[in-house]
């Protein structure tokens, strides 16, 4: 693994200041395991807000190849604290590429009630959409090549950094 020549606490100082122009009174954040949910931990710390977390495992269209994972990045990983129903939800996720855990994180959310709305912020956006998904902020946008992946790391002290393989 190489690191990325991306300043990923610069791009969450970012992020924060976009969060924030999306917030509502009744915003909750809802962060995608794992990446988005480091995030999202962070930023309801330092905004104040309510926030979960979701897993987009149960609802995958490549289920029946990867299975059910369990323990780390599995099912058990969303925890919503509070009543999605009539909500503004915000997911937060880490790098958005080809718009499919977004689905089904969708998906996932939807088995928990109905928002009143669902809006996007990603940390990272490198394009190469499959689906029809697109985020309201992203603190910045890269192009890899298909082979490569951009993945957020986050050391013991809870800086993060990114990691591209």
């Amino acid at each position: 693994m190489t690191e990325l020549l991306l300043d990923a606490e610069a791009l969450y100082l970012e992020l924060k200041k976009g969060v924030q122009r999306l917030l509502t009174p009744d915003t909750a954040l809802v962060g995608i395991w794992s990446g988005g949910a480091w995030l999202a931990e962070r930023l309801a710390a330092d905004l104040g807000l309510a926030s979960g977390t979701i897993s987009s495992a149960l609802h995958r269209d490549d289920f029946g190849s990867r299975g059910l994972v369990s323990g780390k990045g599995g099912a058990d990983h969303t925890t919503l604290p509070f009543e999605v129903n009539g909500r503004d939800i915000l997911l937060i996720d880490d790098v958005l590429y080809t718009g499919r855990t977004t689905r089904a994180v969708l998906n996932e959310l939807f088995d928990f009630g109905r928002p009143a709305r669902v809006q996007l912020a990603v940390l990272v956006d490198r394009g190469g959409r499959q689906l029809p998904i697109e985020p309201a902020f992203s603190a910045a946008r890269v192009t890899l090549s298909s082979e490569q992946s951009l993945r957020l790391a986050r050391n013991e002290s809870g800086t993060f950094s990114f990691e591209v393989k």
